[in-house]
């Protein structure tokens, strides 16, 4: 068990004493109430101090999000669909119907008792690993120049990565609850940085997937620094890497003007993408006339230009035709739903009835978080381009399915948490 946490992080994840991961009411406590009650008055006492909680607030936000998601899908796709598959509301319909699978799951695994993971997440873990080994092998297929897929039945894709998500997710808050104070050592950190850096490394080296393995490596650091007493070390490494990271974009950029290699290529659209337009940067201009055309209230829904020239703007570039057709105002709300649903999250996690529940709805809160970034810096043209789709938003069957997975799992840890009436 890990205790002495940092006041700040105490914001993301609470730490409670706990009984075998049952999350039940201190028996001492409970023994004190009954020894003060009359005996048949007990049990109706009990009834009246503790309740079930589940978090309706987290399932609100995430209706509307999924709902402004498909409006938004649908103004976006229409053209593109139209012209490519011959039905304006194919990838709207398809949505859809992940979307009605997602709720299922959801409802599903929200009612599943989370401390079960505990005990299949190592297998899980080294299970995402194969899943994405076969990428390599004759079932996996190329999507856009891209080898991240293997074909399912019933011409079904699946991009072996999402599962990986989930893995990372339920396995290394096991490895930081079975080391207990170790983890505030620096050997402790190592060991479970290595555990997020091998599924990393394969997305990274495997599939060619370098914002997943972003990502992957980014909920693993998030998971220590929350467990973690000190801060200061951490904001100092992650300025150090800022200042080398700057730096060695500024050289790059001059000194590999004519590489070859196609992620040095990104670098260099990043840094000048009107210069390398007819090579990559095209998207990113497109995109950016987009997001300063809108105005503070925008064109008018599905009133967008540039959706017809953006290739596959359904996708990662979503964001910049919600910034055409409702503006500023209309990204605003945008962001105030996605503040409400990690809100939501880091409330779960800071009333988790143990550290197992608070550490899986970290994660998942990290996930999200970082998705959602990434995928904004990405259409300003703050990073490089990447593959990544703004969640619950953005088309994609498989990527909404599992992050409503991960939505369950919240919910059944908010299922957990008992509070007084």
């Amino acid at each position: 068990m890990v205790r002495n946490f940092s006041a700040f992080q105490v914001v993301f994840a609470k730490v409670y004493e706990y009984n075998r991961y049952d999350g039940s009411v201190d028996k001492m406590t409970r023994n004190q109430e009954i020894r003060r009650s009359k005996p048949g008055k007990v049990k109706a006492k009990r009834r009246a101090r503790i309740i079930h909680f589940f978090d309706y607030n987290l399932l609100t936000v995430l209706i509307s999000l999924i709902c402004f998601g498909l409006v938004m899908l649908y103004s976006t796709s229409a053209y593109s669909a139209l012209v490519t598959q011959g039905d304006s509301m194919y990838y709207f319909k398809r949505q859809i119907v992940f979307y009605g699978m997602g709720f299922i799951v959801m409802y599903v695994v929200a009612r599943i008792d989370y401390h079960i993971y505990f005990k299949r997440a190592r297998m899980l873990y080294f299970f995402s690993i194969f899943m994405m080994a076969l990428v390599r092998t004759p079932l996996g297929i190329k999507v856009n120049g891209a080898r991240r897929w293997i074909m399912l039945p019933f011409n079904q894709q699946l991009q072996p990565s999402e599962i990986t998500k989930i893995a990372v997710i339920l396995f290394i808050p096991v490895l930081i609850c079975s080391m207990g104070n170790e983890v505030r050592t620096w050997q402790g950190i190592r060991k479970v940085l290595l555990w997020g850096l091998v599924p990393a490394g394969c997305i990274l080296f495997i599939t060619e997937n370098l914002s997943t393995a972003v990502i992957v490596m980014g909920i693993t650091c998030i998971m220590v620094f929350v467990v973690h007493p000190k801060t200061k070390p951490f904001v100092a490494i992650v300025a150090a890497g800022a200042v080398v990271l700057l730096a060695g974009v500024k050289v790059l950029g001059t000194v590999l003007e004519d590489s070859s290699n196609f992620r040095m290529r990104r670098i260099l659209v990043w840094l000048n993408p009107e210069k390398h337009t007819s090579e990559g940067g095209y998207q990113v201009m497109q995109g950016l006339y987009a997001v300063g055309s809108g105005g503070f209230f925008g064109k008018g829904l599905g009133n967008s230009a540039q959706k017809m020239v953006i290739p596959e703007v359904q996708n990662d570039m979503i964001l910049s035709i919600i910034c055409e057709e409702l503006g500023v105002f209309g990204v605003i709300m945008v962001f105030v739903l996605f503040g409400l649903l990690l809100y939501r999250l880091m409330f779960i996690a800071q009333n988790a009835p143990d550290m197992y529940g608070s550490l899986i709805t970290t994660g998942i809160f990290a996930h999200i978080a970082l998705q959602v970034v990434l995928n904004v810096a990405v259409v300003t043209n703050l990073i490089p381009t990447t593959g990544i789709t703004l969640p619950f938003i953005s088309y994609g069957g498989t990527a909404s399915l599992f992050l409503m997975t991960e939505i369950g799992i919240a919910l059944g840890v908010s299922r957990r948490i008992k509070i007084s009436e």
